[in-house]
């Protein structure tokens, strides 16, 4: 297997800058001599932050696997199928990638930039591909290295429970108690998590919460829960005052770790069912959380023409080629 490299660039100008989706090319393993596609492709986004004080800053979002097999409904790399999982070098090569940039002979080079943030939110759920994610951080943590603070990082999962344990584990280490955890929740309840995201059919939302618990994180940052906003799905003031019941235990001067809700607008995947979200709407549900006493904020927007935003990754011509084993279901040594 060899280093991702750079075949297309998708841009899209926004007010804090240039949103820069990178789609780079990996080895297909294994190769089939039946399989037209020889080269698969995974995709990264990089992303300009404006913050309060109108210091720029950049967030890389880069992938763990190709594909994924959460089968998430609002989701395009859903839509793929789990292809394969990523090695530590090609997600660590996507870093490579948007800090120096890759050469290629036919396409002019894009503007690489210093990496202040990372984000494990791109293709793929990273506590799938436990071991190549955590040797990732690793390397991407290296003094000696690209040397991006542990504060910096943070991995988004749907909340795979065996994988939250596992993650719990290294979480006490004090060289990994700043990482950033994000929760894709997305629904208040599990009637309509589970019709959107079909991991909750194993791993109820109670469970998931009391997982969460469990970890010991309360001297830790913030824990995200992700909300993803989908119009007459899961956007009524009903559904954000039950949102806000469960997670009570998260609220300032709960005795579990603080939590922060993230609100998403809904950014349409290939033939979705589902519009993006009214402004409007976003904003009543946003302001219906506060009123609950909920931490949140609102995510902007960015990349959504050039299938850059979140849930939006993913190639349409590869869908549902091999499915793998997932590295969570093997025995542990």
């Amino acid at each position: 297997l060899r280093a991702p490299r750079i075949i297309e660039t998708a841009s899209e100008q926004t007010p804090e800058g240039l949103t820069t989706k990178l789609v780079a090319e990996v080895d297909a393993a294994p190769a089939s001599p039946l399989d037209p596609h020889k080269e698969l492709t995974i995709e990264s986004v990089l992303i300009p932050m404006v913050g309060r004080a109108g210091h720029q800053t950049w967030t890389l979002c880069v992938s763990s696997q190709v594909g994924c097999a959460m089968g998430c409904e609002f989701c395009e790399t859903a839509q793929m199928g789990l292809i394969r999982s990523l090695t530590t070098s090609e997600i660590v090569g996507q870093w490579f990638n948007a800090r120096w940039g890759t050469p290629h002979p036919t396409r002019a080079p894009f503007q690489p930039h210093a990496i202040d943030n990372i984000v494990f939110m791109g293709m793929g759920e990273p506590l799938d591909n436990f071991d190549a994610v955590v040797q990732a951080i690793r390397v991407l943590t290296d003094h000696h290295g690209p040397a991006i603070p542990m504060s910096k990082i943070t991995v988004s999962t749907v909340g795979r429970i065996d994988g939250l344990r596992r993650l719990g584990e290294l979480l006490r280490d004090d060289g990994w108690k700043k990482l950033g955890l994000a929760i894709s929740i997305n629904a208040p309840n599990d009637e309509i998590r589970a019709k959107l995201m079909p991991i909750n059919r194993a791993m109820p939302m109670a469970d998931l919460r009391q997982a969460l618990l469990d970890l010991g994180l309360a001297s830790r940052r913030k824990l995200c829960f992700e909300y993803v906003l989908i119009p007459g799905v899961n956007d009524a003031e009903a559904h954000a005052r039950e949102l806000a019941d469960y997670l009570r235990p998260f609220a300032p001067g709960a005795t579990g770790p603080r939590g922060m809700v993230n609100v998403i607008p809904y950014n349409p995947r290939r033939d979705s069912p589902w519009p993006a979200p009214e402004e409007a709407d976003v904003g009543r549900f946003v302001a219906t959380l506060a009123s609950e006493g909920v931490f949140v904020k609102r995510r902007r927007t960015k990349g959504r023409t050039s299938m850059a935003a979140c849930g939006q990754l993913g190639a349409a011509h590869i869908r549902k080629r091999r499915f793998v084993t997932l590295e969570t279901s093997a025995p542990r040594a």
